[in-house]
C-alpha cells in the first residue's frame, strides 16, 4: 500500500482504476493499493459466519455513533492519527470478546464469605462477570455477579458448600456489545 503526499494529481482521488489500482482516502491522505482479486466460488461456513459477525459489528458501530453517551466513551479510545476512528473502535469492540485469563480458586473452600478471584480482560472493557457454582451432579449451589475492585473481579460466596469434590465453577464475562466468554474449572 502506497501513500501519495502533496501530489496535486492524486489529491482527493478515490476509486478503482482499471484492474490494477484502488485509490482511497484515510485521515486526509490518499492511499494507493493493488486492486483486489474478484471473488469466485461459494463462501465456506467460516467465511459466512465471520461475514455475519462483521455485519453485526457494523450495525453496532452505527448505533454507537447515534448514541451520544456511547459515542463519547468510544471517542475517548479512538486515535484518528493511527486510523482508529470512533467507528473503528466500536467495530473492533464487537469483534473481540472478553478473555478470562485467570480463575483463582485458592480462596474458596466452600464457606460463606470465601472469595473467587477472576482476571478478565477486553480490548475495550469488561462490563460484567458472573460466577456459577454447581455440584458434581449438576445441581446449582449458587450464582451471582462478581464485583470489580479495579484490578480483578471478586465473587464472595453466599452459600455453604460442604462437598467440593467434582464441583464445577463457571465464569462468564461480557463486554459493552454483549459479547460473552465462558470458562469453567472443576474442583
Amino acid at each position: 500500500m502506497a501513500q501519495s503526499k502533496n501530489n496535486i494529481v492524486t489529491h482527493g482521488l478515490s476509486g478503482k482504476v482499471g484492474d490494477l489500482l484502488v485509490f482511497s482516502q484515510r485521515n486526509g491522505k490518499t492511499i494507493v493499493s493493488k486492486a483486489p482479486k474478484e471473488r469466485t466460488g461459494e463462501l465456506t461456513e467460516n467465511q459466512k459466519t465471520y461475514r455475519q459477525k462483521f455485519q453485526k459489528a457494523v450495525l453496532y458501530a452505527k448505533s454507537v455513533l447515534n448514541d451520544p453517551a456511547k459515542k463519547e466513551i468510544y471517542e475517548a479510545m479512538s486515535d484518528n492519527s493511527k486510523g482508529m476512528s470512533t467507528y473503528n473502535v466500536a467495530v473492533a469492540d464487537l469483534l473481540n470478546a472478553p478473555d478470562i485469563e485467570i480463575i483463582d480458586l485458592s480462596g474458596y473452600s466452600g464457606n460463606v464469605g470465601d472469595v473467587i478471584k477472576i482476571m478478565a480482560t477486553d480490548d475495550f472493557g469488561v462490563e460484567e462477570v458472573k460466577v456459577k457454582i454447581e455440584n458434581a451432579d449438576g445441581s446449582l449451589v449458587e450464582e451471582g455477579n462478581a464485583t470489580n475492585n479495579g484490578v480483578e473481579w471478586v465473587y464472595t460466596a453466599t452459600v455453604q458448600n460442604s462437598d467440593l469434590n467434582g464441583d464445577k465453577i463457571t465464569i462468564t464475562a461480557s463486554d459493552a456489545p454483549a459479547n460473552l466468554s465462558e470458562k469453567s474449572q472443576t474442583l
